[in-house]
């Protein structure tokens, strides 16, 4: 029977044939239905000229009969090969990481590979947790975000020996040779709010911080960088809590705000949805935005060109970032060298009223 051509539905078999830990069919149970090697049944099913088509089309039939699934990792770890890529970002409750996972997925799945999805919910110990679950099934790839991480998980990644593509975080350019990375420097985009917020005028710049994650420290140390150029830095207008960022988070980050004094005139959110819940909040107390206060976000999220006032923002390249970095991904899983081994593809300034 040609592979193309539909087959019945498979129709369980009594329990006894089953595998006795797992419950499912295995593959001596096909070969022993079929009455040929266990290594007959794998060629058969991959479609390997050297079985008989009339041997293989009764394989197929049996395996079909029996509701056989091939086990993706018992194949990985027998071939050596693996159609999967294991990507671990922070959160999937952020539009960003949403963005560039789905950016990946079209390019990878064009390929013919599939994501595995990791969350660690900046933890560095769930990500090394993460790493010891899945590194065992032999992923063709990995894509990780950042490059903080445990001790336990550098050390798994490096006897791993699995091609890696780092996301959001350029590694240094006079790294160790093998790093490949794809995003944009956090610090210059700190850097290019504050000064956007100098060059309008405001000198008392308050920095609001959440998750406190190693990308929103660098933003803030483009904040401290640009101010204390100018000698405008003041430690006590920054802001940091490790909570996650969240609407209701900026709203309470701007009440801090307000109790500093000293005339604070502008506020540089780390992220949009702390930007967006400021805004809000500023509604609500009837501050005028930007005359009394001027409010700054990160990230360019959905929503913030609709608030009101609109919101001036960083837009950050996340689609661009997941597609790019696959694109690499996949040029080092084909054996070919990455056409850039550090891929910087920027951000930029998106100037709105809320400034």
């Amino acid at each position: 029977m040609p592979p193309s051509t539909p087959l019945p539905e498979p129709v369980a078999e009594p329990p006894g044939r089953r595998s006795r830990a797992s419950g499912r069919v295995t593959l001596q149970d096909v070969a022993d239905a079929a009455g040929v090697s266990p290594m007959t049944v794998s060629r058969a099913l991959r479609g390997e000229r050297r079985v008989a088509a009339a041997l293989a089309d009764k394989v197929r039939e049996v395996a079909l009969r029996l509701g056989y699934v091939p086990d993706p990792a018992a194949r990985a770890l027998a071939s050596q090969k693996s159609k999967q890529v294991l990507v671990i970002v922070p959160l999937l409750s952020n539009t960003l990481f949403v963005d560039l996972i789905e950016a990946a997925h079209k390019v990878l799945f064009a390929a013919g590979y599939h994501l595995l999805i990791g969350v660690s919910h900046y933890s560095a110990a769930e990500e090394e947790q993460l790493l010891r679950a899945y590194l065992p099934m032999r992923p063709a790839g990995l894509m990780l975000t950042g490059y903080e991480r445990s001790a336990g998980s550098a050390q798994l990644l490096a006897a791993s020996g699995t091609a890696c593509v780092h996301l959001m975080e350029l590694h240094p350019a006079s790294a160790a040779a093998g790093m490949h990375s794809v995003g944009f420097s956090q610090v210059d985009a700190g850097v290019t709010m504050t000064e956007h917020l100098l060059a309008q005028g405001y000198r008392r710049i308050a920095f609001c911080g959440a998750q406190l994650d190693a990308r929103v420290m660098q933003r803030l140390q483009g904040y401290r960088q640009a101010l204390q150029q100018t000698g405008l830095a003041d430690p006590g207008l920054e802001i940091l809590s490790p909570e996650r960022s969240s609407l209701a988070l900026g709203a309470q980050l701007l009440e801090q705000v307000l109790q500093l004094g000293g005339g604070v005139d502008a506020v540089f959110f780390c992220n949009d949805d702390l930007a967006q819940g400021a805004l809000l909040a500023a509604n609500r107390l009837g501050l005028a935005v930007p005359t009394q206060i001027a409010i700054a976000g990160f990230n360019d999220l959905p929503g913030s060109a609709q608030m009101v006032p609109p919101l001036t923002t960083i837009h950050t390249p996340r689609g661009a970032i997941g597609a790019e970095a696959a694109t690499m991904l996949l040029q080092l899983l084909q054996g070919q060298p990455a056409a850039q081994h550090r891929l910087d593809l920027g951000y930029h300034l998106v100037r709105r009223a809320s400034t």
